[in-house]
């Protein structure tokens, strides 16, 4: 059981961890392709405000009426226009016009190409500018990326002006930080996960210790119990040979019965939950394991008023513990009797499945009203659903919430499962399902 809770808290850390760093890794990312897309969009709002060029750069914010330097444009020859006052907080420098790649495609009110500016490039054509063009206005879209290119559109006096800015640096810079910061990510979540793994014992050390003394108390406490328990059952017998029995003393050995179960049970599940509890391992005829079992309760149930069935397939072995398979057995069928409508039927059926590479034990019982939520807490210590297994009404058949408690134990000694469902349609409760790897 500690195992299990070291894992358990191992993982959902690990789960928690795996959460969180996806959220970082993914926000830092997300916020660098933000700011990149940002600063390129204001670059081309700059190039836009001066008709396709970058104005020169003034540290002051001086408006300069120098044109830029624009050599082998394919536009035809044309006075470029005063520059507007830069920007500097946009991103604008006095290296940015020599380091951003470009071209200008210019277009009529009518969305017809009138001239191409691709003298800031090398990689695009006139041609293929054209085509660039082309693209975005049949698009209707007025920002975006076209293939390398991230653009932008403009309104002039003449008609469009689109802008084409080469960002493959950008691309190269952005993939780069991703795979680094994942990089860095998966290392880190390593050496946390590595980390938690060592230091989960300490972190689980109180639970572990509750459950020790828990554990201690209640075999010190059944030990105990056992010798007053002894003295108590003697002398109703010595009262009974003084005199009659009578409806007390009967009375107080029916008690006593009751404890001394309760006792057994509690002990066997305290040795149960043991992390390597003493198993005889071998191999054994379970298909007569289970019917040896199993039979006993077949004249219990039949002054209930019930009905014991018994489906064995034959000449199945398994490899286990045999006397703990066969209090297993005792435990569910002892229990589908229980709990049974008056009048029911109890099925203990044993059978291979997935092509006999597995053996199934499942006990089942006619139940007018199944439990409800979640089932598998009924594996769980002293719990009684209330609707079936409550004694505050004064019924009976309620037990202490224990017997389906070690039968859980001893399946998971034998590294199998135990589950229960309910089938509303058959009016049955199947409280169990076994599943027995067969031994090869």
């Amino acid at each position: 059981m500690i195992k299990r809770l070291q894992r358990k808290f191992v993982v959902i850390a690990a789960v928690c961890l795996l959460i969180v760093e996806f959220a970082i890794i993914g926000g830092i990312n997300g916020v660098n392709i933000y700011q990149t897309n940002k600063n390129a969009d204001n670059l081309l709002n700059i190039i836009i405000e001066n008709d396709g060029r970058f104005p020169e750069f003034d540290p002051n914010g001086m408006k300069h009426d120098k044109p830029q330097d624009n050599s082998d444009s394919s536009s035809d020859s044309v006075s470029p226009p005063e520059s507007k006052k830069p920007d500097k907080h946009r991103g604008f420098n006095e290296e940015t016009k020599y380091q951003t790649r470009y071209f200008v495609v210019y277009a009529d009110s009518n969305g017809e190409i009138t001239k191409v500016d691709t003298g800031h490039v090398a990689a695009v054509s006139s041609s293929q500018a054209i085509e660039y063009g082309k693209s975005v206005l049949d698009s209707g879209k007025t920002s975006g990326t076209s293939g390398n290119y991230r653009y932008k559109t403009g309104d002039t006096d003449k008609g469009k002006i689109i802008v084409f800015m080469d960002c493959r640096s950008d691309s190269a810079t952005k993939n780069r930080f991703l795979l680094v910061s994942c990089a860095i990510g998966a290392a880190g979540y390593i050496l946390v996960c590595l980390l938690i793994i060592i230091f989960s014992k300490r972190a689980i050390r109180p639970v572990v210790e509750s459950f020790e003394k828990q554990k201690r108390f209640i075999t010190d406490a059944g030990h105990e119990i056992k010798t007053p328990l002894a003295i108590i059952s003697a002398n109703t017998e010595v009262l009974e040979m003084v005199s009659e029995p009578n409806q007390w003393t009967v009375s107080i050995k029916n008690q006593i019965t009751r404890l001394n179960g309760l006792l057994k049970e509690l002990l066997s599940l305290a040795k149960m939950e043991e992390e390597k509890p003493a198993l005889t391992m071998a191999d054994f005829n379970i298909s007569d394991a289970v019917y040896d079992a199993a039979s006993p309760f077949t004249t219990l149930a039949e002054t209930k008023g019930k009905k014991l069935t018994i489906d064995v397939a034959n000449g199945l072995t398994y490899h286990g513990d045999e006397g703990a398979i066969r209090q297993l057995v005792s435990i569910l069928t002892e229990n589908a009797v229980k709990y049974a409508d008056d009048g029911g039927e109890i099925i203990v059926k044993l059978f291979t499945s997935h092509n006999g590479k597995e053996t199934d034990l499942e006990v089942s019982n006619t139940c007018k009203e199944p439990p409800q939520g979640d089932l598998t807490k009924l594996f769980d210590r002293f719990y009684r659903d209330d609707s079936s297994r409550s004694r505050s009404k004064g019924e009976k058949k309620g037990g202490y919430g224990i017997g389906l408690s070690i039968a859980q134990a001893i399946v998971r000694s034998h590294k199998s499962k135990i589950s229960c469902k309910a089938e509303n349609s058959m009016m049955t409760v199947s409280y169990t399902h076994l599943t027995l790897p067969t031994k090869a």
